[in-house]
């Protein structure tokens, strides 16, 4: 029976299968609409119920229970944006070694892959010698 019908009954198969396929990715859609309207209904009653009186006090910068004196403008540290720079840097380099380890365990791929995570840890070596040399990770 399924030779006689040639193609039109593989098309009726693949058919159905995607079908399935993004009905079931219809609830996904479904929930993200639902979390949407969730949202702009909370924040659009928090508008309309909230009492609005503006006063001098209620417009003032607020800083950590300290009236604001002096200039808006602070100086920081650079060291700590360094130090949260190399936190990234190295959050990046275990989110490529976890994966690099999965595919070096795969048959035929673990000399290009040990190869290639060698000099990717040897960039990350290079950069964090910069970094020492330059005197970044001294803490004074």
């Amino acid at each position: 029976m399924r030779e006689t019908l040639g193609d039109s009954t593989i098309a009726a198969t693949h058919a159905v299968t995607a079908a399935g396929y993004f009905r079931s990715y219809s609830a996904v859609g479904l929930l993200a609409v639902v979390g949407v309207l969730f949202v702009a209904v909370a924040f659009g009653a928090g508008r309309l119920l909230r009492p609005v009186v503006p006063t001098p006090e209620k417009l003032l910068t607020y800083e950590c229970g300290v009236d604001p004196v002096g200039e808006g403008w602070a100086h920081t540290q650079v060291r700590y944006y360094v130090y949260a720079f190399l936190y990234v840097i190295f959050a990046v380099d275990s989110v490529f070694l976890f994966p690099w380890a999965t595919v070096f365990a795969a048959h035929g791929y673990g000399a290009t892959t040990l190869v290639e995570m060698f000099i990717f840890l040897g960039f990350l070596a290079v950069g964090l010698l910069y970094a020492y040399k330059k005197g970044v990770l001294a803490w004074t």
